[in-house]
């Protein structure tokens, strides 16, 4: 990972957003890894995952694993480690990972519904974590790997640019978003069908992990809907305007490696469910 990292340092995000989509659908079980195959349309092919990127790569670090040992480490732990070794070299936290996840063997594209939408509002993002047994404060936590890699393209946040309630005038904007914010981003977005150019979710600072992301949300320059959404909660407003003074690193590293473990333990497969896939596209 270090190696991979030092080459291409756009990965790190791709790489933990995967561990965050496969653990939001059926519990991490590698099920985003899976193909389609001709009877059935797979999670990866589903809309809200077709921007994630870093396949081949987890497929050539469990060729080595497998190598190495076999039939012995699921996909689903291979992206739960490399999740956390996108992160530590990215300047961010290192932790344990708790392992022995089996692999699922299902993987169905309409289930992607679960996932976090980037229009989503505070009500729809805090029950979609409640259904995974997690809480507002690991919403709060959690959104801040926001602070590394390239935002997904514009149509991901260019409802707040363009036509924000339906009015289809220039000024019908999101009126959570910082007026000189929305400016650059207008001009990196041309219009609301732009599915091309990509932008930094963490301007500035998106290949380092660190606290930028909360003094941007703070600022109202969360790129996404949902960033904004953390200061429409007391409890998740309080949560960012504290770590935006970036003064309580090491407290939000303890909370972001205690929420990813947490994350990572949702409804996982252990002891005989599932199988250890020997190549993460396709059931053995």
């Amino acid at each position: 990972m270090v190696r991979a990292l030092s080459v291409a340092p756009s990965l790190a995000g791709p790489l933990l957003r995967m561990h965050f989509h496969d653990c939001f659908v059926r519990g991490c079980d590698g099920s985003v890894l899976l193909d389609s195959t001709a009877n059935n349309t797979a999670e990866k092919d589903a809309k809200p995952n077709l921007t994630l990127r870093g396949f081949g790569f987890i497929e050539r670090v469990k060729t080595a694993v497998e190598k190495a040992c076999p039939d012995t480490v699921s996909c689903a732990d291979v992206l739960a480690l490399m999740a956390r070794d996108a992160v530590w070299p990215s300047k961010g936290p290192f932790w344990a990972v708790p392992l022995g996840r089996r692999d699922g063997r299902v993987s169905i594209s309409n289930e992607t519904d679960q996932l976090l939408p980037p229009t989503g509002n505070f009500t729809e993002l805090a029950q979609l974590f409640g259904a995974k047994g997690l809480d507002t404060r690991d919403l709060a936590v959690l959104s801040a790997g926001h602070t590394i890699g390239t935002s997904s393209h514009c149509f991901s946040f260019s409802d707040r640019l363009y036509n924000f309630t339906g009015l289809d005038d220039a000024r019908d904007t999101d009126p959570e978003l910082d007026r000189a914010y929305m400016a650059r981003l207008r001009a990196k977005c041309a219009s609301l069908d732009d599915n091309t150019t990509l932008v930094e979710m963490d301007p500035g600072s998106f290949r380092t992990f660190d606290l930028g992301y909360y003094a941007n949300v703070a600022k109202r320059r969360g790129l996404f809907h949902s960033d904004a959404q953390l200061l429409a909660d007391p409890s998740t407003r309080a949560y960012v305007l504290r770590h935006a003074t970036g003064a309580h690193r090491d407290e939000f590293f303890a909370d972001f490696a205690a929420s990813m473990i947490k994350m990572g333990a949702v409804s996982v497969l252990t002891g005989g469910q599932g199988e250890v896939r020997k190549k993460c596209n396709v059931v053995n």
